[in-house]
């Protein structure tokens, strides 16, 4: 660390005197930094693909889908829209200003840091990299150290592919995230949970510095009923793609859990454990169709959540644990405690409770 530590002001006064000389404004450095990104997604694929089943144990079909593919859809909609982001704009202005005009000119901001999490560790650190780059900026990426394989595939990469003046990746744990966090910058874009969130936000204040947080959340799905046998099942494949088949749950934007009208909970739940079996088998583990849980630490989290003897009791369909492969099946519980601790704090992993709610339609005066 202390070495890193020790490079570090060179290198950030390197990345800043590239971003005054004027050279990441310039449309062509864009494009060439774009079209560097989208060369290094095609040549490194398979490496990108063995980082994330090292660290995640994701299938390559689901990193595929992800991350290498939405980043390269990405990067090709940032070089096809690149023209007109950075066209001026016309601006309207009251009365009181004529006969003057005005326009918008989109700027870059100067020096932006990324910190990214380990459930994406390529999706979440290159879309940022990505707008920061066609904004015209120049960019520290900090990969997330619990992905350690992408993390140091990042590292190894980013600088061949990219002009390493300008965009530069600096590994490391929580002691050199808060040492980057006492530099100056320009924007700080961070994704992970409230609480570091709340360290971010306290370093930014200092210097003024915007930031845009991605956080988490209790994400729900309400259900109601179904007009046709189609509509069950795509909305189940839906619900149960967006639970277990994102990194077995580990994503911010996963559903949390589901709400229910009571009458049709027990047709809902016989959905959910059939298409579970046919989506990722009688034995995920060992089809490799669901990530595994990034570490010990989160797995024994998600053990508690399930060892509360009140929410046991309401396990309905799987609940099975691998502590040595880090591996929880599909789990659906049916109305666990409201004020457990599977209700009140984000999941974050592959369970999934139902909770059941009355209510009667209201019918129009």
């Amino acid at each position: 660390m202390a070495e890193i530590v020790k490079h570090l002001e060179p290198d950030l006064e390197e990345l800043r005197e590239s971003y005054r000389s004027g050279k990441t404004k310039e449309a062509s450095w864009r494009k060439s930094q774009l079209k560097g990104l989208l060369t290094l997604l095609k040549e490194q694929e398979k490496d990108i693909f063995k980082a994330l089943e090292q660290d995640l144990g994701k299938h390559y079909a689901e990193s595929y889908r992800d991350e290498v593919g939405t980043l390269t859809k990405s990067v090709n909609l940032a070089l096809s829209s690149l023209k007109d982001w950075m066209s001026s704009r016309k601006a309207k202005l009251p009365i009181a200003a004529f006969p003057s005009t005005a326009e918008v000119f989109p700027e870059p901001l100067g020096l932006v840091l990324i910190i990214s999490s380990w459930n994406f560790p390529f999706g979440l650190s290159l879309e940022p990299v990505i707008g920061a780059i066609a904004a015209g900026n120049s960019v520290v990426l900090k990969p997330s150290e619990l992905a350690p394989a992408s993390s140091s595939l990042l590292a190894k990469t980013i600088p061949t592919y990219l002009d390493k003046k300008a965009v530069k990746v600096i590994e490391g744990g929580a002691a050199i995230g808060e040492h980057l966090l006492r530099c100056k910058w320009d924007k700080i874009f961070f994704t992970g949970n409230a609480r570091v969130g709340r360290i971010v936000l306290t370093a930014a204040a200092n210097y003024l510095t915007p930031v845009t947080l991605e956080l988490g959340g209790k994400c729900p799905a309400i259900f109601d009923s179904f007009s046709s046998s189609w509509d069950k099942e795509m909305v189940i494949k839906r619900v149960l793609g967006g639970k277990f088949g994102a990194c077995a749950g580990q994503a911010c934007i996963a559903i949390d859990y589901i709400l229910v009208q009571e009458g049709f909970a027990p047709t809902l739940l016989e959905l959910l454990r059939s298409m579970t079996k046919k989506m990722f088998g009688e034995n995920p583990r060992e089809t490799k169709s669901m990530a595994r849980i990034i570490n010990k630490q989160h797995f024994l989290r998600l053990k508690n959540l399930l060892d509360d003897p009140s929410v046991q009791s309401s396990i309905v369909h799987g609940g099975g644990m691998d502590e040595d492969n880090l591996f929880i099946e599909p789990t659906i519980l049916m109305n666990p405690p409201l004020k457990a601790s599977i209700m009140t704090d984000e999941i974050f992993g592959p369970l999934l409770p139902i909770i059941t709610v009355r209510y009667t339609y209201l019918k129009e005066p």
